[in-house]
């Protein structure tokens, strides 16, 4: 299903600067400002100047244009812009463009950016609107499922989990394991909304529905704020103000029948054949398997795609990881730690751009909740779309 040939990228970039704004519910500021305030962190982080950068990369979503944001820092001539659709699914696939731009001459120094206020301004979780201003291919795809009430993302997401759980004898509980781990990591992180905030078994268990059998706390939550990440060949990374977090692998994925969240007409409605493919990608090009990762960062904008994950990716096998999360296995001191700053559930929701930054604060050995002698960190991008993913370990 993949090409066979070895990624010549392999631990030739860099991750060298994280920056982030505040995470709130109202950020009373634009997202062009929100955009230039990461930015702006992420230099200071990698001791650059904005004269330095010469590339910009962000998602198809965001509302800041590149020039416009080379003009807001001060940047100067840029080799390189892009951008990569597919909302959540863009936050490794980024790093991927900046890693192919330093790596072949395109550019020295590329920054990741996301920019939004999705809480106090448009608001995702309202799926498709009504009042589509154009005909485009991706709205016309959505007419095979808006007439019957299928409108948002957690009500095409609830389709999935519910043939999950039909399959493989699951109940719901398996998806409150996964939203328990989130909040606990959350509740020890500063910068998380939740913080302080954990939440038991039970909680989710009483928590009201959403679109069945997705509960309230199955639900990522809504975020004003932005994210950078500053990407540099690793032989320039020597030189900077701090540990560089090695891109050991870095992939895209779309296979065959993948639609935006409705790809309901594959053969199987179990699986998240993006991950698999990525996964696969992953391991091949760095040379790891899954036993060799420390930390997890699992892209959970609902649970029961953690869920999905966890087997595409082969932590577990197929239909257990309904089992594999249970008794703190998802938690510090767990098989497999995930989502450390508490995640899109927990700490906020970033489209997978603030799970990067954390991934580089761990094998930097600087997270809040530190996975003692972490190495090798695995992150992912979003499922039920064309996806991304790496892996980061310690220099």
């Amino acid at each position: 299903m993949s090409r066979s040939h070895v990624d010549n990228m392999s631990r030739r970039a860099a991750i060298v600067g994280i920056g982030a704004t505040e995470f709130s519910k109202n950020s009373g500021r634009s997202e062009l400002r929100l955009a230039t305030e990461a930015i702006q962190h992420a230099l200071n982080d990698a001791g650059l100047k904005a004269t330095d950068v010469d590339g910009l990369t962000t998602y198809m979503m965001d509302t800041n244009p590149e020039v416009m944001v080379a003009q807001a820092i001060g940047a100067g001539d840029l080799t390189l812009f892009s951008r990569v659709h597919y909302g959540g699914g863009a936050p490794a696939a980024m790093v991927h463009q900046a890693a192919m731009a330093v790596t072949s001459g395109a550019a020295d120094v590329v920054i990741c950016y996301r920019a939004f206020n999705e809480r106090s301004g448009l608001r995702f979780g309202s799926g498709v609107l009504s009042d589509v201003s154009a005909s485009t291919a991706e709205a016309t795809r959505y007419s095979w499922v808006s007439p019957y009430g299928l409108r948002t993302p957690a009500s095409w997401v609830a389709m999935f989990a519910q043939r999950y759980l039909h399959r493989f004898g699951a109940t719901t509980e398996a998806f409150g394991h996964v939203a328990v781990a989130c909040r606990k990591h959350a509740a020890t992180n500063p910068a998380a909304h939740f913080y302080g905030r954990p939440i038991t078994l039970e909680d989710h268990q009483k928590a009201r529905w959403i679109s069945e059998p997705l509960r309230l706390l199955d639900c990522c939550q809504e975020t004003d704020g932005a994210q950078a990440l500053i990407v540099t060949t690793v032989e320039r990374a020597r030189d900077l103000r701090q540990d560089p977090a090695i891109i050991a692998a870095v992939a895209q994925g779309s296979p065959r029948g993948q639609q935006m969240m409705t790809s309901f007409y594959r053969d199987d409605m179990t699986g998240l054949p993006e991950s698999r493919l990525v996964g696969d990608q992953l391991w091949r090009n760095s040379g790891f398997k899954p036993s060799d990762i420390d930390v997890a960062i699992l892209y959970d904008h609902f649970t029961p795609f953690v869920l999905s994950q966890l087997e595409e990716l082969g932590f577990c096998g197929v239909g257990e990881a309904k089992d594999f999360v249970k008794d703190g296995a998802l938690e510090i001191g767990g098989r497999l730690p995930i989502n450390t700053h508490g995640g899109q559930l927990g700490e906020a929701y970033l489209h997978g751009m603030n799970g990067v930054a954390e991934a580089v604060r761990q094998v930097r050995g600087t997270a809040v909740n530190q996975v003692a002698d972490a190495r090798a960190v695995i992150v992912t991008g979003g499922t039920g779309v064309p996806s991304s993913g790496l892996i980061l370990e310690k220099a």
